[in-house]
C-alpha cells in the first residue's frame, strides 16, 4: 500500500469524528441565511496532500475535463470512479446525513414535493434506478490564470440541493487569487455575490441550485451559481463532494 493510500485509509475514522464535532447549529443557520457555510478544519493538511496527490493517477478516475474546451473557464478536473478513495467514501454519506434535514426543510418551504431519505445509500439507489449511475465526486486542479465560470452541478433528474467543496491547498503559499465565489439571483433584484474565505482543509457547504429566502410576504426562491476567481499565481486543488450521481 502506498503512503497516500495509507493516509486516506487511516484518516477516515478521524474525519468522521471531526464531522460530529462541527458546530452544526451554526452551519445550519449560515446555510439558511447565506446559502453557504464554512466547515473549518474538515481535513488535516496530510489528508489534503494525500487527496491532491491522486490527481496524476488516471486509474482512480472515470473521466477528465479540460474546462477551456467546453467554455467552463480554465483549468481541469477529474471525476473519481467507483470505488471512491476511502476518505471520500466515508465523508460523502456522513456529510449527507448531517445536511438532509436542511435539504428536506428547504424543499418543503419552497413547495417542492421531494424528500430525501436519511441514508445516502438509499438516495443513491434512487439515482441509480433513474439511470444516474456515474459517480460525481471530483478533484479540480488550477494553475496560473485559471478560473471556474459560475455554474450549477445538476447532472440529472435527481439532485441533492447542497454540496461540499474542500480546499486542499494553502492560500498565500500554494496559490494567490482563486477565491470561492457564490452568486444569488433574487426575483426582480440584482444578484448578490458572496466570497467565501477558506484555508487548507476547510470546506464550504452551499446550495447547488436554489434555496428559500424569507421575505416580507413569505418565503421565495432564489437561484444560486458558484465558481472560482482567477488564480493569480501558483496551483490550487479542490475536491468536490456532490451527493447525487450523474447520467
Amino acid at each position: 500500500m502506498t503512503a497516500t493510500a495509507k493516509t486516506l485509509t487511516r484518516a477516515s475514522t478521524n474525519s468522521l469524528a471531526r464531522i460530529d464535532g462541527l458546530p452544526w447549529d451554526q452551519i445550519t443557520a449560515d446555510l439558511d441565511g447565506q446559502g453557504c457555510a464554512v466547515l473549518n478544519g474538515l481535513l488535516t493538511p496530510a489528508e489534503c496532500d494525500a487527496i491532491a496527490a491522486l490527481y496524476p493517477d488516471d486509474s482512480r478516475f472515470r473521466s477528465r475535463v479540460v474546462m477551456g474546451r467546453h467554455g467552463f473557464g480554465r483549468g481541469e478536473y477529474k471525476y473519481f470512479s467507483y470505488p471512491l478513495p476511502d476518505l471520500i467514501a466515508e465523508l460523502r454519506p456522513a456529510l449527507y446525513a448531517r445536511l438532509t434535514a436542511t435539504a428536506n426543510r428547504w424543499n418543503q418551504t419552497m413547495g417542492i414535493e421531494i424528500s430525501y431519505p436519511p441514508s445516502h445509500t438509499a438516495f443513491l439507489k434512487r439515482c441509480h434506478d433513474a439511470g444516474q449511475t456515474r459517480p460525481t465526486p471530483l478533484l479540480l486542479q488550477y494553475g496560473d490564470g485559471d478560473y471556474n465560470c459560475l455554474h450549477q452541478d445538476l447532472y440529472g433528474e435527481h439532485v441533492f440541493p447542497i454540496q461540499v467543496a474542500i480546499l486542499l491547498s494553502q492560500p498565500g503559499r500554494d496559490f494567490t487569487g482563486g477565491e470561492f465565489v457564490l452568486t444569488e439571483q433574487r426575483p426582480r433584484m440584482q444578484s448578490r455575490p458572496e466570497v467565501v474565505p477558506l484555508t487548507k482543509g476547510d470546506a464550504v457547504a452551499f446550495a447547488v441550485h436554489h434555496r428559500p429566502v424569507q421575505g416580507t410576504r413569505g418565503p421565495y426562491r432564489v437561484n444560486l451559481r458558484h465558481g472560482v476567481s482567477r488564480i493569480r499565481s501558483g496551483h490550487r486543488h479542490t475536491v468536490g463532494v456532490i451527493f447525487h450521481d450523474a447520467k
